[in-house]
């Protein structure tokens, strides 16, 4: 088993090595990138990166918050090894377990009382003031304005039919995944991750009628800058990629890799909406 945490998170050492514990016990071999052995002080085969252990490991452990998922999930696209979530601190929508249910919940991993899902991955591709863009993400792609606070404009095309322009702060592009993510504080539909739709979802548009606006996930989105100012930038689950200035294309579709996560038996994604975002429900 491999073991990945966030280096940025001191509090994740403790519960690696915990982890660690558990499965050198099992009589299982523990593994892990070079980062997280210097952090957790693991004695395990160590690995020069992400790309690398997951080749060798037949699961996943990964310790952080959703950014840490992101991270791992496109370091690691296309391939079949499953990834198992252990939350360390904030909401973790795709973080499957908390760190203190972490020991219990591997005891039923290692007796192999586990589901796995795949989600799909998106990806994008144009030019970027002249640079070639490729690159894929699990919830979303956002196209948005720098520090300046103006609207930038943009046309969007769906399946070469044109939708809209847009004059906003930016449009964000999310997966089935992504729709609990910035497409859900940006007033987006929540979208159930087996649900094969994109969301486009305009941030803070000059027309009150503008809404989200659900497409088949086999649909080609393309986005086109129109305003040559303020700065314009291409980021992707929350990383940013490149400036694009007036007259830049992107392209964004279903990538042909995915990521497959691992649940315990009983859980469930309006469970965890209910759990997550303190959906209560009221009397009558």
């Amino acid at each position: 088993m491999g073991l990945i945490g966030n280096s940025e998170k001191v509090s994740c050492s403790g519960f690696i090595t915990k982890a660690a514990q558990i499965i050198a016990r099992s009589g299982r071999q523990v593994c892990s990138d070079a980062v997280t052995a210097h952090m957790a002080g693991l004695k395990s085969k160590i690995y020069p990166d992400t790309a690398s252990l997951t080749k060798d490991v037949d699961l996943l452990l990964v310790f952080g918050g959703d950014g840490t998922m992101l991270r791992v999930a496109s370091e690691i696209a296309g391939s079949r090894t499953p990834i198992l979530g252990i939350n360390i601190g904030g909401l973790g929508f795709l973080t499957a377990v908390s760190s203190q249910e972490m020991p219990q919940a591997l005891k039923q991993v290692l007796k192999g009382e586990f589901v796995l899902e795949s989600r799909a991955l998106i990806e994008v591709n144009g030019r970027g003031r002249g640079r070639r863009i490729q690159t894929c993400a699990l919830n979303d792609f956002v196209i948005s304005r720098g520090i300046v606070s103006r609207l930038i404009s943009l046309e969007v095309s769906v399946n070469g039919e044109s939708l809209t322009r847009y004059r906003c702060d930016g449009l964000i592009v999310s997966s089935p995944t992504g729709s609990t993510a910035y497409a859900l504080s940006a007033g987006g539909a929540v979208v159930h991750p087996a649900a094969d739709v994109f969301q486009i979802t305009p941030i803070c548009p000059h027309t009150l009628s503008n809404r989200s606006v659900i497409v088949s996930l086999d649909s080609k989105i393309e986005v086109k800058v129109v305003s040559p100012k303020p700065e314009t930038i291409l980021s992707a689950d929350g990383q940013g990629i490149t400036e694009m200035a007036a007259g830049d294309v992107v392209t964004i579709s279903r990538s042909r890799d995915s990521v497959r996560l691992l649940h315990l038996p009983g859980s469930s994604f309006f469970e965890t909406l209910r759990r997550k975002l303190h959906w209560s429900g009221a009397n009558v």
